[in-house]
């Protein structure tokens, strides 16, 4: 490596050393643990990756549709992966495996799935003959998998047109209905359930303000991104394939980009105080993307749409580290909490045309931050055109229309070191233990019950909202408003439940003058439901394992109450908190229903866990 940097700088052209074989063997499906993904045997699998677009649309929006001219960068790929009029889909293959990646993004648009013409003859894959775009997007899913590769199916674009600007394609429901979105979601997971390689759904891309209102993330409306991704990534895991792993990107754009107006991409940074949980632990993964050309406040236009905040380019060294950690990095950095979870940088990149310095220096850095923190992620793009060794140059492959390649690491790519040193970084590996699960309940607008187990069950206290922990955790905090919660544990489920309105189980005056609902013995809270602000029962859990009967009061009507070094993180922002320390588990909870008091939460019996 070091003789081929020299060599290069020196002004020889020196290919940089490629790998020989498709990806490492592996066995899927993948899950999480903690800030990893691992694989079925409990195995790190990091996700080194490519974005394979073209599926979800290349058209600029103007002029005729099968004029390249009117593709963006003339790169017209007929809603399938771009490239193969001019080479092969195992071509294409072949040099992801030599770049050293094990894993592609597949762009895929709503309106490919439902076009039923076929697509133009693809010169340098005859086999694809009459076939529709998406039974073309079959073949390559195929190929990748057989080869080794995991794929990850990513819902790019509503309409099949270049992302990302106003275009109909700014949220999931822009263009079509959130019904439609989800239904066609639980299409394409059911499609490939059988194949255990294809290993992810990353839900949408770049959710972002179009003409006249924002993405949010939490205020329980149309266009709440948190709400709509929890909800469809729970419909996707029940309904139609529970191995996928989910990617949630964070939003990517609110506000007027115009200077003097609130405007910036919020990207994960909601999640710190409103996170994800889904129906089955260990499978959410959360991802960003970052370019050298935009920035925490910029949108990355010039001209209409430019503003005056800095770009991530324009940062030094130490404020856009600190900004990546703020943004995104996060969610992997802090172990332990209820946001805890990989993070996969579902795109970034530079041009290898690319001269400016600054842009040079982001992608270097860029780089190197992702090898330091060991973090999942996918280039963009995999695949570009070129004639005569110019094209559009972002690309890790570009082909000529004989079928010709360069490539980041022929030599002649100012890339080509960087990419090598990412790919090479040292990176944890092997098996991977079991971590602490930490999950926020929210029933702020509706039902939040993530258990599978008691989603079968009849309704346990109609009229109410409902917020229950996943399968194998046990309630561990509550918020004294607000309607938070916090669970945790990798527990074995619970054999039966039981609903506790009153004190009928209470065994001693743990919180005398309050109302008092208390599991029966061998039970711990899974559990709870609330009218308006008003706690009004707790569902308990018979656990598979003994439970003590040891305790103590915990109080939080006056002030947060929860163990040091704030395991699970802040789960309730602005409220205060109860929650029970390590090797304890919540046994009840107690209210009062007297003048000014709310009925909410004030205090917690917790339990010595045996």
């Amino acid at each position: 490596m070091l003789l081929t940097v020299l060599l290069a700088t020196a002004g020889v052209v020196v290919p940089v050393a490629r790998a020989e074989a498709d990806p490492p063997s592996w066995t899927g499906p993948l899950s999480t643990r903690g800030r990893y993904i691992v694989d079925a045997h409990g195995d790190r699998f990091k996700l080194k990756a490519a974005n394979w677009h073209g599926a979800s649309g290349t058209w600029t929006g103007s002029g005729a549709v099968d004029d390249p001219a009117n593709h963006h960068a003339g790169e017209i790929a007929y809603q399938t992966p771009l490239g193969l009029d001019r080479a092969s889909i195992d071509t294409v293959i072949d040099g992801l495996a030599q770049l050293g990646l094990n894993s592609v993004r597949l762009q895929f648009s709503n309106a490919m799935i439902h076009d039923t013409r076929p697509v133009p003859d693809l010169a340098a894959n005859p086999g694809l003959h009459g076939l529709t775009p998406l039974q073309v997007y079959d073949r390559v899913v195929d190929r990748l998998t057989a080869r080794g590769f995991a794929v990850i199916l990513n819902n790019h674009t509503t309409t099949s047109r270049w992302c990302c600007g106003l275009d109909g394609n700014e949220r999931w429901n822009t263009a079509q209905t959130e019904q439609q979105w989800q239904d066609d979601w639980l299409f394409m997971a059911r499609r490939y359930a059988a194949n255990k390689r294809v290993v992810g759904a990353d839900l949408y891309n770049e959710v972002r303000r179009n003409t006249f209102d924002d993405p949010n993330w939490g205020w329980g409306n149309g266009t709440d991104w948190q709400r709509a991704s929890q909800q469809v990534a729970d419909r996707i895991l029940t309904e139609a394939n529970r191995d996928l792993l989910i990617f949630v990107e964070g939003i990517n754009w609110t506000g007027l980009p115009i200077d003097g107006f609130p405007h910036g991409r919020p990207t994960l940074e909601p999640a710190r105080t409103l996170s994800h949980t889904l129906v089955d632990s260990g499978k959410l993964v959360y991802s960003a993307h970052f370019y050298g050309y935009t920035g925490p406040n910029h949108s990355g236009a010039t001209g209409i749409g430019e503003t005056h905040d800095p770009r991530y380019r324009d940062l030094s060294l130490q404020d856009l580290r600190d900004t990546l950690y703020r943004q995104a990095f996060f969610v992997s950095a802090d172990t332990g909490k209820h946001y805890t979870a990989p993070l996969w940088i579902s795109e970034f990149g530079e041009g290898r045309n690319t001269t400016d310095p600054a842009s040079r220096a982001f992608f270097e850095n860029f780089v190197n931050y992702l090898a330091e923190t060991d973090t999942d992620f996918a280039y963009w793009p995999a695949v570009g055109f070129q004639a005569g060794g110019t094209g559009d140059g972002w690309a890790l492959l570009e082909y000529d229309p004989a079928g010709r390649r360069i490539d980041v690491l022929d030599g002649t790519d100012w890339r080509g070191p960087a990419w090598q040193r990412l790919i090479a970084a040292p990176s944890r590996t092997g098996q991977i233990p079991s971590a602490e699960q930490w999950s926020m309940l929210n029933l702020d607008y509706a039902d939040f019950q993530e258990s599978r187990q008691v989603r079968a069950l009849p309704d346990w206290n109609s009229g109410a909202r409902k917020g229950v922990c996943p399968d194998g955790q046990r309630l561990a905090g509550l918020a004294h408003t607000g309607n938070r919660g916090l669970c945790t544990g990798t527990l074995a489920a619970p054999t039966g439940y039981v609903v506790v309105r009153d004190e009928t189980y209470v065994d001693t005056d743990w919180a005398s003058g309050y109302t008092k609902t208390q599991c029966p013995p061998g039970h711990a809270v899974v559990g709870y439901s609330v009218q308006g602000a008003a706690f009004s029962a707790v569902l308990c859990g018979r656990s598979a394992t003994p439970l003590g009967g040891t305790g103590r009061t915990v109080w939080f009507d006056r002030g947060d109450n929860r163990p040091a070094g704030d395991p699970g993180g802040d789960f309730a922002t602005g409220n205060y908190k109860g929650q029970c320390g390590p090797g304890e588990y919540v046994a009840g909870v107690a209210y009062t229903g007297r003048i000014g008091s709310g009925r909410t939460p004030d205090a917690l019996l917790c339990r010595s866990v045996l």
